[in-house]
């Protein structure tokens, strides 16, 4: 019999930083669908949209905790990002709810998008977040 999943001596509680990430993981997910071409219909929209909302507030939060602390790097749990990483998140989650909310979508808006995800993206990857572009393979 085979088993799946962590070891026994790598399993411990989710926090509030394992759900934040989650969330991120699963918004660049639904980003990356959209300017991919994926059909958009009213259920997927509202999860969208609410993911997005979450993820705004939770980068505000964090971003604010980060600049009471002099902009110093706050290791928080498993994660470790600066002021600009929350601004770009929060700023992404804007740009998702807007289409979303079915408001056009130009070219220079799409690029941006896609450059605000790549950045996003290459951090993740730095910090170890991401082990592979597998993540992006269920979109």
């Amino acid at each position: 019999m085979q088993k799946f999943g962590a070891n026994q001596h790598n399993i411990r509680e989710m926090d509030m930083d394992d759900i934040f990430l989650s969330r991120l993981k699963l918004l660049v997910i639904m980003a990356k669908a959209f300017l991919d071409g994926c059909p958009l219909g009213d259920n997927r929209c509202r999860a969208i949209f609410e993911n997005a909302r979450h993820m705004e507030s939770e980068a505000v939060i964090l971003g604010s905790l980060l600049s009471k602390s002099k902009q110093e790097i706050i290791p928080t749990g498993s994660m470790a990002f600066d002021h600009l990483f929350y601004q770009r998140v929060k700023l992404l989650a804007a740009m998702v709810k807007s289409f979303a909310q079915a408001y056009p979508i130009g070219n220079h808006q799409r690029k941006s998008l896609q450059n605000n995800l790549d950045i996003i993206c290459r951090i993740m990857m730095f910090k170890g977040e991401f082990v592979g572009r597998q993540f992006l393979e269920v979109a």
